[in-house]
């Protein structure tokens, strides 16, 4: 369940520890006319960076060429926790790193195995992430909601909203 008040006080691990829980976002590239696409992720909290593992003849591939801006965005497991990371995505020639994050999952996905040619390492360093965190409490929500139907005046207090610039955090 996501914390408001962790939100507010430790954004960057309540982000880091969401993307630890959840398996899969959606990763697209700005401005590209492809939608969007369900891509797994691997985090290095060090680095804070993600790694993604696809296929050379994948659209998103085709579409970044050497490098672009990327988005990647997920939802919490309890729905209550939103998150879109922005960065620089490239190809990544680091063996090390994929022989580190290779998997049966990951296999599964390639005749070759392993050494299969289309095998390729995506790198994502985080630029920046704006995080959602509502409350899990359907009570308060539901009183926050009929105070704001009870008086034009008030707004829904229902959780809290962040932007984390990783460039100056780094």
């Amino acid at each position: 369940m996501a914390d408001t008040k962790r939100t507010q006080d430790d954004a960057t691990g309540q982000l880091f520890d969401e993307l630890d829980r959840v398996r899969a976002g959606m990763l697209g590239v700005r401005g590209a006319d492809d939608h969007m696409q369900p891509m797994s992720h691997f985090l290095d909290r060090d680095a804070r960076t993600l790694y993604f593992i696809t296929s050379s003849d994948t659209d998103l591939v085709t579409e970044i060429g050497t490098a672009a801006d990327a988005r990647f965005c997920l939802i919490g497991k309890d729905h209550d926790f939103h998150a879109c990371l922005t960065g620089p995505l490239a190809v990544s020639n680091d063996k090390a790193k994929l022989d580190e994050l290779w998997s049966s999952v990951a296999a599964a996905w390639f005749e070759g195995g392993r050494d299969d040619p289309r095998v390729t390492l995506l790198e994502m360093p985080i630029a920046e992430a704006a995080v959602w965190s509502s409350t899990g409490n359907p009570v308060s929500f539901a009183w926050e909601i009929a105070r704001s139907n009870m008086n034009e005046e008030h707004t829904p207090d229902v959780g809290v909203h962040k932007v984390i610039d990783f460039r100056r955090a780094a």
